[in-house]
């Protein structure tokens, strides 16, 4: 027995028994989904490409047609649909014969329909993506000699014409610079980068872009108006803000949004069916954080995780929020954006006053650096709780040159900046560190008798290296710590060697710079004399030998030989600590298997991490 499309019974198909026979309904037509019922049939119907349209009118009244062109965009943004209405433009005829290529349109020409619909003979649509080979190619240069049979052009629309093979493409060179005067091409790609020099030089190139928010939004409420659905203006900005610039996605996510709510598409079902979070709890979590309230957020957090939300979309709205009150504080037609919820643009523009663009920038990076960390753990909330706690503790840091400069003038640092040094000593610097040591001696100034400004005293060679890293002048502090042996230092003179490798013109290098920062006059000469070893050598020296007296000392010797494998890898001096027999307490950072060292072990003459 034959089958009906909607399960109806034949005319001719016995009644059950005790039952009157099955009415025979009328076939119903197939649903076709919004994203094919409302695709563009006519150039006016394109959404967001003005820049195109208004290129191809021009050429089209002009007469100067192309014989290629070259589409290339996002997914659905209308690559495939603008080549149709290409085609058919370029094949427009009226119902009474009359008629030229054109981008205008009003009426359904001879061809319009059989193109639309990619039935007609003269049109040929080719997916490049299932045909990537030479032969394929060959055979569209076999049928080009043949003219159209029955419209004005015979255009080829080759899709994903990126994925053609590397032959193919040499295959279609000679035929695509030259072609007869009665074909056209047509090409589409959303890899345009993949597609060789050779035939982008060939083709008229159009970048379709990516339709902006507001006009997605007006889009779907005029496709909403058109169907009979109720839809909230909050809900069509999260399908369009979810579409990224996707026409074809915006319509299927409209689809599913209308299935979802039973034909209403509201905020809150459409948040639901995405995975989305509520945007007054993503603006209430952007809050908690600017003002570093960590119990807040996580509480926020854990609240919208539990509704549903994904953290990865938590933490990507804020980012998006972030750059929201970033444009409501420099650009301030930006609340005018219809995209924009009541919500948003209100609290967006109270943050956009009190929040600085400094802080803004940091939020930006900290969310963008955090989602990828968040989308790639095995516990995303528990990463995305470590992201809100840098979010929080960094709202109020000062930046590295506000931090700087509160430092240089011996000012506090900011509310919020980072805590007091701790009393483990910093390591010592080296010649690679911009940063002086805590440790390094740095140029005291003396009075000046006449009783202005204190000139600056350089009492050792080491006030002039330390003096050198202040000035930032990197390159001659390790000039001088590297390639000097000092033989004789004096206020005002200084004589010294080189060492192997060192440059000659160093002496009048740091003349010109001695002279400079102090404001006097400076004797730098070469000596032939061996000189003392190197700043580089002396702190090589030192290490050495706090390396050799930390391992001769019985606690480290036990701890050596109680964890096999363990090495000493630094030991840093401590001058502001010495026990009762003036020897300096050392830290020594002992590398191996132990996690821990017992408590009375610690308790000893040196301090020994």
């Amino acid at each position: 027995m034959d089958e009906t499309t909607a399960g109806t019974p034949l005319i001719d198909e016995p009644a059950l028994p005790g039952f009157p026979p099955a009415p025979v309904a009328a076939p119903a037509s197939p649903y076709r989904v919004l994203a094919r019922k409302y695709r563009p049939r006519t150039f006016d119907d394109l959404i967001g490409q003005e820049a195109m349209v208004r290129t191809l009118s021009n050429a089209f009244e002009a007469g100067r047609i192309p014989q290629a062109w070259m589409l290339t965009g996002v997914r659905g943004v209308g690559k495939t649909t603008t080549a149709r209405i290409l085609a058919r433009g370029l094949n427009y005829q009226k119902p009474d014969g009359t008629g030229g290529p054109t981008i205008h349109m009003p009426e359904l020409g001879l061809h319009c329909e059989a193109i639309m619909e990619s039935r007609h003979v003269d049109v040929l649509e080719m997916d490049a993506a299932s045909h990537t080979g030479i032969d394929d190619v060959r055979q569209i240069i076999d049928g080009i000699r043949y003219s159209p049979v029955s419209a004005r052009y015979k255009v080829y629309i080759i899709d994903e014409v990126h994925m053609l093979s590397e032959k193919a493409f040499n295959a279609f060179l000679k035929t695509l610079e030259e072609p007869p005067p009665h074909a056209k091409f047509i090409f589409a790609t959303t890899e345009i980068r993949k597609v060789p020099v050779t035939i982008l030089s060939r083709c008229q190139r159009f970048d379709l872009r990516r339709i902006e928010a507001d006009k997605l939004v007006a889009h779907l409420g005029r496709i909403c108006d058109a169907e009979g659905v109720t839809a909230d203006q909050e809900a069509l900005a999260a399908i369009a803000r979810a579409a990224e610039g996707s026409a074809r996605d915006s319509l299927s996510l409209l689809d599913q949004a209308i299935a979802h709510g039973a034909g209403i598409v509201q905020a809150e079902t459409v948040r639901d069916m995405l995975g989305l979070a509520d945007r007054t709890q993503v603006i209430d979590l952007f809050e908690a954080v600017m003002r570093g309230d960590v119990p807040a957020a996580f509480a926020g957090l854990r609240a919208q995780y539990d509704s549903g939300a994904d953290p990865g979309v938590i933490l990507s709205d804020l980012a998006a929020f972030s750059h929201v009150v970033t444009r409501l504080k420099l650009i301030p037609d930006a609340a005018k954006d219809p995209a924009l919820s009541e919500i948003e643009r209100s609290r967006g523009t109270d943050f956009a006053q009190k929040l600085t663009v400094r802080t803004l920038s940091r939020a930006w990076q900290i969310l963008l650096k955090g989602i990828p960390e968040v989308q790639a753990s095995s516990r995303p909330v528990a990463a995305a709780e470590m992201v809100l706690v840098r979010l929080a503790y960094a709202a109020d840091l000062p930046t590295p040159d506000e931090a700087l400069r509160a430092l240089k003038d011996g000012a506090p640092l900011p509310a919020g900046g980072p805590p007091a040094p701790s009393a483990s000593p910093s390591p010592p610097a080296t010649s690679g560190n911009m940063a002086l040591a805590t440790s390094q001696p740095r140029p005291q100034p003396r009075p000046d008798p006449s009783g202005g400004a204190p000139a600056l005293r350089l009492r050792r060679f080491e006030d002039v290296v330390a003096l050198a890293g202040e000035k930032r002048e990197i390159v001659l502090k390790s000039a001088l710590e590297r390639d000097v042996r000092l033989v004789r230092f004096e206020e005002g003179s200084i004589e010294l060697s080189l060492a192997e490798g060192g440059s000659r013109t160093i002496a009048n290098d740091l003349a010109r710079a001695l002279q400079l920062w102090t404001g006097q006059r400076w004797m730098v000469a070469l000596s032939s004399e061996e000189g003392a070893p190197t700043l580089h050598e002396q702190a090589a020296t030192a290490e050495r030998e706090r390396k050799e007296g930390a391992a001769s000392h019985p606690l480290v010797q036990a701890v050596l030989a109680k964890f096999p494998g363990a090495k000493i890898v630094n030991v840093v001096e401590r001058s502001d600590k010495a026990d009762e027999g003036g020897v300096i307490d050392a830290e020594a950072e002992i590398l191996g298997e132990a996690d821990a060292i017992d408590a009375h072990e610690t308790e000893a003459d040196d301090d020994l991490d």
